[in-house]
């Protein structure tokens, strides 16, 4: 195997980071390749935060998004009693700060799951890439309404579904979301989140999330070996959970 200079394996690396969006991009559209190297240099610095890190607070200005290029993160918001509920869970490929970046201040506070990396790109830049690469502007516009389906999909499960049926739904939306960026196997993956953020995320108690869990188990629909998730049944678990793939498709912009 030949040599790699310190050099080279620093751009492969800052290459392989900004893969995530495109990849995400490329599900909507087939980009050219000035439209990928306009999302490379878009994304040109990155931030590393520590495991529960907050990469954005509630009530502080951004002139920025964030991509999400390595690791996970919640978006979440404290009550004034201390009660947090969890709003998404965000993916490598996400843009963070969206809507609180239309604010004045931000509406949410993002925080980070495990060491993450992230890219600031500021609205300066994106009026940019909206000027020039109309294409681009259209599918990221596509980026962010399919987020705001995912975020509908949620409010589903916590008003009409028993933890049960949330449950499942979760898990499957992180296996068909983590596969679209090549980071899950066919039926497994890395999930860093406890029980608690679970239970955060779904409007349920702790101890609930530990006995739905050990059912799904039980019933043969998944597997749990620490942090590793595996989906065993995905045909049951999508009668279940009433999981609507169709949003997770991969599908091309019309016109585009």
């Amino acid at each position: 195997m030949a040599n790699t200079s310190h050099s080279d394996k620093s751009a492969f690396e800052k290459a392989a980071l900004r893969a995530p969006l495109i990849a995400k991009i490329e599900r909507f559209v087939e980009l050219s390749g000035e439209e990928r190297d306009c999302l490379q240099r878009l994304q040109g610095e990155f931030t590393r935060y520590r495991d529960g890190s907050d990469i954005v607070a509630a009530g502080h200005r951004y002139r920025c998004l964030f991509v999400l290029n390595r690791g996970m993160a919640i978006r979440y918001k404290v009550l004034h009693d201390g009660r947090r509920h969890i709003i998404n869970l965000n993916l490598p490929g996400d843009l963070l700060g969206f809507p609180g970046c239309l604010f004045d201040r931000s509406l949410y506070s993002i925080a980070s799951l495990g060491d993450v990396t992230v890219c600031p790109i500021t609205h300066e830049d994106l009026f940019v890439l909206f000027r020039r690469y109309p294409r681009l502007s259209t599918a990221l516009f596509w980026l962010v309404g399919h987020q705001a389906a995912v975020f509908a999909e949620h409010l589903v499960g916590v008003a009409r579904q028993s933890a049960y049926e949330r449950i499942a739904h979760l898990l499957l939306e992180l296996l068909v979301r983590l596969q679209a960026v090549g980071i899950a196997d066919e039926c497994s993956y890395f999930l860093p989140i406890t029980q608690e953020q679970m239970a955060d995320a779904l409007g349920l108690s702790e101890p609930h999330v530990n006995r739905t869990l050990r059912r799904l188990r039980e019933d043969g629909l998944i597997a749990l070996e620490g942090a590793h998730v595996s989906c065993l049944d995905i045909a049951t678990l999508s009668r279940v959970a009433d999981f609507n793939d169709a949003i997770f498709a991969r599908q091309q912009i019309c016109g585009l």
